[in-house]
Order: structure tokens, then sequence, then C-alpha cells
């Protein structure tokens, strides 16, 4: 991977150890996590955690989530990036998935937007990937309408840690 990533408002690069209070902020927040499937941290050495996978996931993989820094304020504000999922997520295993996850204050800007397009450039430019897929709950429009956006194709719906989302491709030679 070549990092970081430069858009128009935005600076990707790779998560450190000195992120957990970023994570930690991020991932504790009830109206971040309401989609996530998961309930919010309560602590920090649960964020550690989190790092030390993200970390590891660079190593492994040679992909993984980015902080996604504003330009502007030079301030944290989310996550974003394509990673290798080695576990199975509805039927499918060893693929590149987009994700993003922002703060509250962050939203509605275009961030997850503009970080998930330079995610997507990095996937198919970077990691030669065919395809990327993503899932969203279904009650996320949000999510939903940027993975739309984007080009994704929505494959239907299945049940992931008792939530109900669908799942999204994007063949590379389709994409927006």
């Amino acid at each position: 991977m070549k990092l970081p990533i430069f858009t128009e408002r935005l600076t990707l690069r790779k998560i450190t150890i000195d992120d957990v209070d970023n994570i930690f902020q991020l991932d504790s927040n009830p109206a971040v996590m309401k989609y996530v499937g998961v309930p919010p941290v309560i602590n920090k050495q649960e964020s550690a955690k989190m790092v030390e996978n993200i970390i590891n996931q660079y190593e492994k993989n040679g992909t993984g989530r980015l902080a996604v820094i504003e330009k502007e304020s030079n301030q944290f504000i989310g996550w974003s990036g394509i990673k290798l999922l080695t576990e199975e997520v509805n039927g499918f295993k060893n693929v590149y998935e987009l994700g993003y996850r922002f703060l509250p204050k962050f939203w509605g800007k275009g961030y997850a937007t503009e970080s998930a397009i330079a995610s997507l450039d990095l996937g198919f430019n970077q990691l030669n990937a065919d395809k990327i897929y993503a899932y969203a709950d279904v009650e996320n429009e949000s999510s939903n309408y940027i993975l739309t956006k984007l080009g994704f194709e929505n494959k239907g719906t299945f049940l992931d840690k008792g939530d109900i989302c669908n799942w999204y491709e994007l063949e590379k030679n389709k994409r927006k």
C-alpha cells in the first residue's frame, strides 16, 4: 500500500498505536455503533486490541482500515478502507471489503464518499482487485445510499450478527 493517500479534503494514513484514543472515541459512541452489530466498546483496552488487529492486517494482508484525517483541522474523523475478509461473511471469504466509520459531527459532509473513492482506487489499482464487496444494515439508509452512489450493486440480503444486511458487489470494469 502506498500511503498516505491525499484527497481534496482528507488524508488517509495507517492506523497506529497512537490512535487508540481516536478509535475509542469512535467505537464507544452509540450513534456510530448503531448499525455495526456489536455494542459500543466500554474501555480503551478494547480499542487497543482493535488497533493491534488492524496493524496485524496491514502486515499479514497488505491492507486494512485507514485513519481519515480532515486536512483543514488535522483532526481524526474516522476510518475508511479496504480489508481482506479472512472470516466468512455471507458465504464469502478471502475477498476485499470496503468499510468506513465516522464520528457523528462529520456525518453529512461527503467524507464517507470521498474516502471510499480513495479506498476503492487503492483496492482496484494497488491491490489489483477485480471485485470489492461491502455490506450495510438494511436500516442504515446513509450507508446504503453511499454504496449505491459509488456504483455498488445490491446482491441481496443476509443475516449478520442478528441484523439483516444488504450485500453489495462492485466489479472493477463496472466502476462509475
